[in-house]
């Protein structure tokens, strides 16, 4: 069997794949060696996340994964917001989906949704491999069907929801998040940056399309107040949207 990579070189390997999709800063290697150090002092990595992103990168799965400071950074706000009940939408191989669930807790309970099934098996036995399997319920299918199937079992609220999917459907999958919550939920939309190009109107980009689109509808929602974060790290310029459901 190939020998499993660390972190370090999985990120090496993620910067390098998406290296034609993205412009190289300047900066860069400064953002990376920052990314490095809090992640090394606040986010250490242990077996089961490092063995999680060796098992994507194995099975080929795109190296998209949230980094360290950003998985805790979701941990945080689960602990923020005392999420018991989280929704994640975009599972990809499970590394979020981790850090989530150990914030929800043994008695909390994360859904998770994913699209291709080759990730949705990989994150099934990264999960059980982190020893979270118990406490996550991961759907298979395409999202708005879940999310449909899901809104018609009148689920419990949640406390947090974490939209990481295809950028082309933001807007919906925020729809259909606002049903499935509650006064007080945490709503985090990640990738909305898109190294800036959300600024250009007239994109033919669906990505970056797709973002602006979600916030034109975010901007109009009554129900939600929202802030967007850029962000620079491993993974280069982006950012985040917060929003909280209000009273």
């Amino acid at each position: 069997m190939p020998e499993a990579k660390t972190e370090a070189e999985t990120y090496a390997a993620e910067r390098t794949a998406l290296r034609n999709e993205r412009p190289v800063h300047s900066l860069q290697p400064v953002w990376t060696a920052v990314d490095d150090y809090f992640g090394g002092l606040l986010a250490p990595g242990d077996q089961a996340l490092d063995a999680a992103l060796a098992a994507n990168a194995q099975a080929g799965l795109p190296p998209i994964d949230v980094t360290r400071l950003q998985g805790k950074l979701l941990a945080v706000l689960a602990h923020l917001t005392r999420a018991r009940r989280i929704l994640e939408i975009g599972t990809l191989g499970g590394y979020s989906t981790i850090w989530l669930a150990r914030a929800a807790g043994p008695e909390g309970r994360v859904v998770t949704l994913e699209f291709n099934p080759l990730h949705a098996e990989v994150a099934r036995a990264n999960l059980r491999n982190a020893g979270v399997l118990d406490r996550v319920e991961l759907r298979q299918g395409r999202a708005l069907d879940s999310l449909a199937a899901l809104a018609a079992e009148r689920p419990q609220p949640f406390d947090l929801i974490f939209i990481d999917a295809d950028k082309a459907g933001n807007t919906e999958y925020f729809q259909w998040s606002l049903q499935l919550a509650r006064p007080g939920t945490a709503i985090v939309v990640d990738n909305v940056v898109r190294d800036g190009k959300v600024v250009e109107a007239g994109t033919d980009d669906k990505d970056v399309e797709g973002v602006r689109r979600f916030a034109k509808a975010l901007a109009a929602e009554p129900r939600v107040t929202a802030a967007a974060v850029q962000t620079v790290g491993a993974k280069g310029y982006d950012g985040f949207v917060l929003a909280v459901v209000l009273p």
